[in-house]
């Protein structure tokens, strides 16, 4: 197992693997906020800001239902290429002046239905690269490039949206993404699937049966979907919360993000790490309670920051679902991961900006809180009561 970053990198194809995701993460980032802040202007609603943001995620649940089997039975290299180049393509039509806003979201699901497959493509190869008991510190330093990625993609975002168009910011995304498409093609070697067999939807479905049959697995999915999802509803409403200053509250989030990374990934000794996923999952909601009184932009840019740092418990969650799963199947467990989480997030973002319609931003963030504490509590109140069942007694004994 490595034992320091470093040492990830010498692992083969670590690199353009890792290089390749950054240029995503930063086409997704830039493009995001460009879209969001387009819809904003455009409509002056707060629900359609945060869909056109987080819409894409909606689409994941049919990208997990149909396409899914494909993450273990296609050839990595060519299928995160060939997403990547789709990515690119659309974001630069999204760029073409006149589209009505229906049109723009139409556009960002079918992105979404196509990232459902890109997790499971990902995440299984990496687990492939560096094999299971190295997949902890190579996702964490994933998601710490992720956390500075969105900082400085959120910051140059709203940087540029100051002084360019929307537009313009969209066609930069694309080319980010072209670059993705480039760096993997010609730094990833081909490797063959880890499964036999085609992707077929009867092969996503019986493989997510299979995976959702097992009660420990269940408990572990469900908190890696909903108090995340139902946070990022509050990430959500930033645009419409504070339309001047939302791209300062998105890299503040990040920025915690990426400390609750270092701290659950290199920080904590193993023995600790196993016990922190419900701490890190209140720690994630409690500081957006505060929104409710209307902090000023500094407060609420802290309570971003501190909130974000929960986010490190999916490192713990990760880490337990591939103790409960098969060699074979890492790459579709992991992608109904992503799939489930992404799906939740734009359930999320729909909810909260269905409530900011009805009250307020400020208050929509507080009520999604309240709801991810309360998710968190029971699902950590059935996770004790598992542990707590006596395993069976085999026949015979």
């Amino acid at each position: 197992m490595p034992t320091t970053y470093r040492s990830l990198f010498r692992a083969p194809e670590f690199t353009p693997l890792f290089l390749g995701s950054a240029a995503q993460n930063a086409g997704g980032t830039v493009g995001g906020l460009a879209l969001g802040t387009l819809v904003y202007r455009t409509t002056g609603s707060p629900l359609l800001s945060a869909l056109s943001m987080f819409g894409p995620s909606l689409a994941q649940v049919l990208g997990a239902t149909f396409l899914l089997s494909g993450a273990d039975r296609l050839p990595p290299r060519t299928t995160l290429a060939a997403i990547s180049l789709t990515f690119a393509v659309a974001t630069a039509g999204m760029a073409l002046p006149g589209l009505p806003p229906g049109a723009l979201l139409a556009a960002v699901l079918l992105l979404g239905l196509v990232a459902a497959l890109g997790g499971g493509v990902r995440w299984g190869l990496l687990n492939e690269i560096l094999a299971k008991d190295g997949y902890l510190p190579g996702r964490s330093l994933f998601n710490m490039m992720s956390g500075l990625v969105q900082i400085a993609g959120y910051a140059t975002g709203g940087a540029l949206l100051a002084a360019v168009s929307p537009r313009t910011c969209l066609l930069l995304a694309a080319a980010l993404y072209l670059t993705s498409a480039v760096v993997v093609r010609l730094g990833l070697t081909t490797r063959p699937p880890r499964a036999a067999g085609r992707p077929s939807v009867a092969a996503t479905r019986r493989t997510n049966a299979l995976l959702w049959s097992s009660r420990p697995r269940r408990l572990t999915y469900l908190g890696l979907w909903l108090p995340n999802g139902l946070v990022v509803g509050c990430e959500s409403l930033y645009v419409s919360y504070a339309p001047g200053a939302a791209g300062t509250l998105f890299a503040c989030a990040a920025l915690g993000m990426l400390a609750g990374d270092v701290t659950v990934g290199r920080l904590l000794p193993p023995a600790v790490r196993t016990r922190m996923a419900t701490p890190l999952l209140l720690l994630l909601a409690t500081p957006y309670l505060l929104f409710f009184l209307h902090p000023p932009l500094v407060l609420a840019a802290g309570c971003a920051t501190v909130a974000s740092a929960g986010f490190g418990a999916s490192l713990v969650q990760q880490e337990r679902l591939m103790t409960l799963t098969p060699d074979e199947l890492s790459g579709h467990a992991l992608g109904l991961h992503s799939a489930g989480m992404l799906t939740m997030q734009g359930v999320g973002a729909a909810l909260a900006g269905s409530v900011a319609q009805l009250t307020s931003p400020a208050s929509a963030m507080t009520l999604m809180a309240l709801a991810s504490l309360a998710v968190t509590l029971t699902l950590a109140t059935a996770g004790r009561q598992e542990r707590k069942v006596p395993a069976p007694v085999p026949a015979g004994r």
